[in-house]
C-alpha cells in the first residue's frame, strides 16, 4: 500500500518540480519584461542624443570609447556583440565603415541610420547654399558633411527621432521618450540661439581649422577654412598651405584651431605666422580629459573659444 501511493505520488512531485525550475528559468532569462531596453550608438554625440531620450528606461552602449579617433574605430567582439543584441542600433551610414558593415551583418534589432532624419549638407555647399536649395528635386550630391552635430537643431532632429524609435520598440514609456526629446530640443534651441548671438557681432568671422569638420557652423555667419578635408588623415597640400597663409595675412587673424583627437597639423603655421593656436573639438569623440563632460558644455567651449578668437562682442 505505502509502495503504491509512493508510484503515485512521484510523478506529481517530479511535475512540479519542473514547473517551478520551468518557471524560475524564464524568470532569470532574456524574456523577462524587467530586461530593459538596450541602445548601442556608434560615436559620442549619438549617445548623447540617446541617453537624453531614453532616461532611466533604457541602457545606451557607447561604441567608440574616449580616446578612440570614431573615423578609425575597429570593433572588436564585445562591441560586435553590443549591436547584435541591441534592441535599438544609432548610427551614421558614411562616417564609420566598421559600423556600417557591423550593423548590415549582425544588428538584430531595429537601426536608426542618422543621416536618414537630420538633412546632411554636401560637401561643396555652404549651410547658406544647402538652405536655399531646400525642397528641390533632383537636388543632390555625392559627398556629403557627416559632422551634423555642430548644428543643434539637426540634433535636435535625432532626437525626435530616436524618441519616435524608442517608443515603437517601448510602447509603455512612450510618452517619457517624447518629453525627453522635447526637453532635450529645448536646450538645444537655447544653444543654436548662443551661437547665433555670439558669433552676431565679431572682428572676424573666419577660422582656420585642421581638418572640415566646421562646415555647419556657417549658419552662423563662420567662414571655415581648413587644412584639410573631411578626412582628418590626409596631409595638407603646399597649395592649401600656401591659400590659409593670405588668408590669415588679409583677414587679419590670431589664431588657428587644432583639435584633441588629431595630429596638430596647424602647428607649423602658427610657428611660421606667429600665430596662437587654441583648441576646438569637433565633438566626434570624447578624450581622457573631456570624458566627463557633454555634448552642451563641450559645444558651450567651442563658442568661447571662437569668440576669443574673432573677437566677439
Amino acid at each position: 500500500m505505502i509502495l503504491m501511493r509512493l508510484s503515485i505520488l512521484l510523478p506529481a512531485v517530479t511535475t512540479l518540480a519542473l514547473t517551478a525550475a520551468g518557471c524560475s528559468a524564464f524568470d532569470e532569462g532574456g524574456a523577462n519584461a524587467d530586461d530593459g531596453v538596450t541602445v548601442a550608438a556608434a560615436f559620442y554625440p549619438l549617445a548623447y542624443v540617446a541617453e537624453r531620450v531614453a532616461g532611466d528606461h533604457a541602457e545606451v552602449e557607447l561604441l567608440t570609447q574616449p580616446g578612440t579617433e570614431p573615423h578609425d574605430l575597429e570593433l572588436n567582439v564585445n562591441e560586435t556583440a553590443e549591436i547584435s543584441a541591441a534592441d535599438l542600433v544609432v548610427f551614421e551610414r558614411g562616417f564609420q565603415p566598421a559600423v556600417d558593415d557591423a550593423v548590415e551583418q549582425n544588428a538584430e534589432g531595429v537601426t536608426l541610420d542618422a543621416a536618414d532624419v537630420v538633412d546632411l549638407v554636401a560637401a561643396d555647399e555652404s549651410a547658406e547654399e544647402h538652405d536655399e536649395h531646400a525642397g528641390e528635386e533632383e537636388h543632390g550630391h555625392d559627398d556629403v558633411d557627416p559632422h551634423f552635430w555642430q548644428d543643434p537643431l539637426r540634433v535636435a532632429d535625432l532626437g525626435d527621432a530616436v524618441a519616435e524609435e524608442l517608443g515603437e520598440i517601448d510602447p509603455d514609456h512612450a510618452d517619457d521618450y517624447e518629453a525627453n526629446a522635447t526637453a532635450l530640443r529645448s536646450d538645444l534651441e537655447d544653444l543654436d540661439a548662443s551661437f547665433g548671438s555670439g558669433l552676431a557681432d565679431c572682428e572676424r568671422d573666419a577660422i582656420v581649422v585642421s581638418h572640415d569638420a566646421f562646415g555647419y557652423l556657417e549658419k552662423y555667419g563662420v567662414h571655415v577654412a581648413p587644412l584639410v578635408g573631411l578626412s582628418p588623415d590626409a596631409e595638407p597640400s603646399p597649395a592649401v598651405v600656401g591659400e590659409l597663409q593670405e588668408l590669415i595675412r588679409e583677414d587679419g587673424i590670431t589664431t588657428v584651431f587644432s583639435e584633441p583627437l588629431e595630429p596638430d597639423l596647424v602647428a607649423g603655421l602658427a610657428s611660421d605666422l606667429d600665430l596662437t593656436t587654441a583648441t576646438l573639438d569637433p565633438i566626434e569623440g570624447l578624450t581622457d580629459e573631456t570624458s566627463d563632460e557633454d555634448y552642451l558644455s563641450l559645444m558651450q567651449s567651442n563658442l568661447d573659444a571662437l569668440r576669443e578668437a574673432n573677437g566677439c562682442q
